[in-house]
């Protein structure tokens, strides 16, 4: 896998793929999407130790503007409130919006009154329920309620379309003026000039650019829920915590096998498939390795791939449209 160092790109690095505990080459559940153009990042769930995981990557918690939580296990939250005190006490973030299960408010609300913390910025909580939970002009966020032991929900980014390229020349060349007028022809609007001549302005940009979708679902057992919010996706995210050969506990405790995240994967039609997750029960010496995992996986979707910590990942546009 390529690690790409374009600041500009939509990138996702992996802050954390271990299941229930850290192991000593991976931290639990985190991962961080960074926008472009807008120098902010989107957190998704953040189990312990989550701000050590941006100290050692080349994150800055001073850009997290919202985060997603998919339900209240503790290798998903146990970092929540360690995270928001250290971005108070830094003094770089200016608001906070938090999404997640129902009790999450409650459970933050404890952590302050029991430890004396205070927040110096201001943090709002979205209760989240099926549906939409997030959209600006630029990205919606939908959820929907996966199977777990409690409540847990899965979440899917959504970039809207973006228009094509500017044609400066053309737009000089047919007299257009410097200004106000090559934006409205940008964003596609009909302008009059001085002279009576009306343009379109989908005469002057190159082809839209399609808005890329990301899938993050964890944890669950395979779900029709889960297929639904990786159709057509760029990239999913989902849990794989075990092997296929250990499939009745993961029906007992309600987890994936790689085999499940690859089925969701190739139903829902997405380009590529991150399994994350795992159980520290397949460590280097075990019977199972996790490159079992990977070709478990594989032999159902073959675009598929091992998370592990830190590693980034830039999300490719996708071709534009031709009609």
């Amino acid at each position: 896998m390529i690690r790409v160092e374009d600041s500009s790109a939509l990138q996702i690095t992996f802050l954390g793929t271990s299941s229930g505990v850290p192991t000593r080459s991976r931290n639990v559940s985190s991962v961080a999407i960074r926008l472009p153009q807008r120098a902010e990042i989107w957190l998704f769930d953040c189990g312990e130790g989550t701000q050590h995981q941006f100290l050692k990557s080349d994150l800055k918690t001073s850009q997290i503007r919202r985060i997603f939580i998919t339900h209240m296990h503790g290798d998903h939250i146990f970092g929540l409130m360690g995270l928001l005190a250290s971005c108070g006490l830094a003094g770089n973030v200016e608001s906070m919006d938090i999404y997640g299960p129902p009790g999450l408010e409650d459970y933050l609300q404890g952590c302050q009154r029991y430890s004396q913390t205070h927040f110096s910025y201001p943090i709002k909580v979205h209760t989240v329920q099926a549906g939409l939970v997030f959209s600006d002009s630029e990205y919606s966020v939908l959820c929907a309620p996966l199977h777990h032991r409690v409540p847990a929900f899965g979440y899917r980014i959504i970039e809207g379309d973006r228009p094509g390229s500017f044609d400066v020349e053309k737009a000089m060349q047919q007299g257009v003026p410097p200004g106000p007028l090559y934006g409205q022809l940008q964003r596609g609007e009909q302008v009059t000039l001085a002279d009576g001549r009306i343009l379109n302005g989908l005469d002057f940009c190159g082809l839209p650019k399609i808005g890329r979708k990301i899938s993050y679902c964890t944890d669950t057992i395979y779900c029709q829920e889960a297929v639904d919010l990786s159709e057509d996706a760029d990239v999913v995210i989902h849990e794989s915590t075990f092997a296929h050969a250990d499939a009745e506990l993961a029906y007992q405790r309600l987890h994936s096998t790689s085999t499940m995240a690859a089925q969701v994967a190739q139903t829902a039609a997405a380009k590529t498939l991150f399994l994350t997750h795992f159980s520290p029960r397949y460590a280097p010496q075990s019977s199972i390795a996790l490159q079992d995992l990977l070709l478990e996986a594989r032999a159902i979707f073959p675009n598929t791939e091992l998370a592990y910590d830190f590693l980034r990942y830039q999300v490719p546009r996708r071709p534009s449209h031709t009609s």
